[in-house]
This record gives structure tokens, sequence and C-alpha cells, in this order.
């Protein structure tokens, strides 16, 4: 049954900060056309937004002046696009008949109902399960989810595997071509929480991405807790006025740990900044994104590539180079640079074995460690590893 009257006055910013927030989990193309909807619920509270497409439900709560209370739901993209152009002046809402009339100064819309009567019940957030400072959150989120594989028939590498025990988390995400690790630290409600779960790295990239960079209360995750931890099957983030819900992935995340070198044949130690600028250039010549060669030696690192009738490329950086001898590998440029972009230090450390195996990339430590005694070196301590499988090398 459709409402008979809603009407609210809202700051403009509230507004237009929930509805995009909101709209950017909304699909683009359905097949009901009812989960392109927003809900609004105007009561005395104020305003609750929401939407949800099975998949993923998100809800915001702002401030308001409601003249009557009452539910209704309107495209949601629309109304977030609306929104966002408007002046910063008051947002009026009103129901009239089967429209809704926004206006705002002299700028006046009228926008068609979504009926609400095949619109899914919104999923319930699961119980709280630990909290985590934002900024760490978004930070380990960026890192990994890059790494992440976008091809929906490998359901499996679509995903980030989130591993928990007591206050220790391991976020893992890897597409077969790359694989990346972030380790870190949250304060969950009991000490002896276990759970590994798998949610799907684009939204949870999306939750990141919209985390207030200067919100200063903890971001609450919500997967259940004792013995119904991921029973739900649901992922849940709750955040300032702000909470949303995740389908999880019900797949098997691959066993990585064999993947990861204990010790290397030889490392490298370089400036972030120059190297990728270095890799843009060169890798104008790469036939195809397919490889750029990096040929390492004491004191400098030389990056090349091309070498066909398109012509080549070469640039010779500065390097600390540590092996028994010379080395030569090749990678995709665009991977290297994913890479590259979520090591947060000034400089990088390479640990290579063989240029037919996968080399690590980390965090420049504060020292490197000795060489063992077969004249190998033993990977330093890290809270964010990327693993990267090189290319063959072009004859």
């Amino acid at each position: 049954m459709e409402p008979q009257a809603v009407s609210f006055r809202v700051a403009k910013d509230d507004f237009s900060d929930a509805v995009s927030w909101v709209a950017r989990s909304l699909p683009s193309k359905v097949t009901q056309p009812v989960l392109r909807a927003m809900l609004i619920t105007a009561d005395d509270t104020g305003l609750e937004l929401t939407g949800f497409d099975y998949e993923v439900s998100t809800r915001v709560r702002i401030p308001a002046e409601i003249g009557e209370p009452g539910r209704i739901a309107v495209a949601g993209k629309l109304i977030a696009d609306i929104v966002s152009t408007l002046p910063n002046k008051p947002v009026e809402l009103e129901l009239q008949g089967s429209k809704v009339l926004l206006t705002c100064g002299s700028s006046r819309f009228e926008l068609p109902l979504i009926p609400l009567d095949d619109y899914p019940q919104l999923p319930t957030l699961p119980e709280v399960t630990g909290t985590i400072n934002p900024q760490l959150f978004t930070e380990a989120v960026s890192q990994v989810a890059a790494a992440a594989g976008k091809d929906d028939t490998l359901p499996m590498l679509t995903g980030v595997h989130m591993s928990i025990e007591g206050s220790h988390v391991e976020l893992t995400a890897t597409d077969r071509f790359r694989l990346a690790m972030r380790t870190l630290e949250w304060e969950p409600n009991a000490e002896d929480v276990e759970a590994k779960l798998l949610v799907p790295a684009k939204t949870l990239m999306d939750n990141a991405r919209s985390v207030d960079p200067h919100l200063n209360t903890p971001i609450e995750i919500a997967v259940g807790t004792g013995e119904n931890i991921g029973a739900d099957g649901l992922f849940g983030l709750h955040a300032d006025n702000r909470e949303t819900t995740t389908r999880m992935l019900d797949a098997d995340f691959p066993n990585v740990q064999p993947l990861l070198p204990k010790t290397h044949t030889a490392m490298a130690s370089i400036e972030i900044s120059p190297l990728l600028e270095a890799i843009r250039r060169v890798s104008l010549l790469t036939d195809r994104n397919a490889q750029i060669r990096m040929e390492f030696s004491e004191g400098q690192v030389i990056l090349s590539a091309g070498g066909s009738d398109s012509g080549s490329a070469e640039e010779t950086l500065p390097c600390a180079f540590t092996g028994r001898d010379e080395l030569i590998i090749a990678f995709n440029p665009s991977y290297l640079k994913d890479g590259l972009g979520v090591v947060h230090t000034d400089r990088v450390v390479f640990g290579f074995t063989e240029p037919s195996r996968p080399a690590i990339l980390i965090p420049e430590p504060e020292e490197l460690p000795e060489a063992n005694e077969d004249g190998t070196f033993p990977t330093p301590d890290t809270n964010f590893t990327y693993l990267l499988m090189p290319v063959r090398l072009a004859g």
C-alpha cells in the first residue's frame, strides 16, 4: 500500500552524502526494476535511506525536519545525480499523488514512485564481532583488494580472504598472477574468536573507499559471535551513521602459504617514486602491455622494453642490489605498478629466487636481514607482501 503523505526538509550536504553513498551500491542493470530503488523513510528521528539488491544492503540515517512521516521509494541513482547538482540550499521533498516533488531553491523535479509491493526484506546486521581503526581498515583493504581476480567463473579468486585469530587479522587476495597479503591487529569482542571469511573484493573496496578519512570512532565489523560467526553468510560493517551488509562468497579460498618464499637468492632496494615514473615511460614501448625487463646488478637496475620494429626504451636507476649474480627478470608493467602503488614506504624491497619464480615486493624495513650461511636471504618481517609472477623473458 502506497503512503498517503510524506514530506520533509533536509540540509543539502547531508542529503547529498547519504543518497550518493546508498546509490553507489545499487546495480545499474537489474532484472527486477524494484532493485534500482532507494527507500526513504521519514520518522520522528529523521531520515533513513536504504538500498538492497539481494547481495549488498546499505542503510544510513541523517537528521531532517519531518513534516509528514512515511516511506517512499524512488530510482536511487537518478535522485543521487539530481541532488549532486543542486545549489547549497535546503532540499524539500513531498509526495504528491503518484509523484515525488523535489525542490531546492528555484529547482523543481518530479520523480515517479517505485511501488514497494515487491521490495525485498532488508537483512539485519549480524552481531558485532569486533572493531578496527577506520584508517587502518581503509589502508589494509586497498593494499590487498587490488590483487583480487575479476573473473566471475572463478568466484573463490574474486574475494578477499579474511582470517581472524583473536586480535590478529590476515587479509589475502590473488588472481593467480599476483598475490597480496596484509596482517593487522583489531579489537575483537572475544579474545578467542576464530573465523575464515571470503568477502567480495569489489564491495569491500567500495566500503573502504567510502569510509570518512576523518572518522574518529572505530568501525564495527559484524559477522556474528561465538559459534554463529559467519552463520548468516553476511559481512556487516557499521561506521558512524552508516551500516552495510554484503553476502559472502560460498567458495574455498586456495591455500597460498606454500607460494610465499621463505628465502631469496637476491634482494634489491629501490626508491618507489622514480621507479614508477621510469616504468610509465619505458612501458610506452611494450607490445600490448606484455613485459618490462629489469636487469639488476650492483648499484643499478636497467629497465627496458620493446626491441621489435616498434622501437625500444631503456632507463637506468640507482638500486641497492645484493646477490651472487646479476639478475634479469620481466614483469607485466600494470601488475608491477599496482604493487608499487600500495607499498606505503619511500622505498620498496624486492626479494628474488629465480627469474622464472615469483618475486616479492615489501615495504622497506628498518634493517635488511643478513645473509644465511648458504648465501640466501630470509624474508624480512613485514605486515604487507605483494607476490608477483614474472613473465617469460622474450628471446
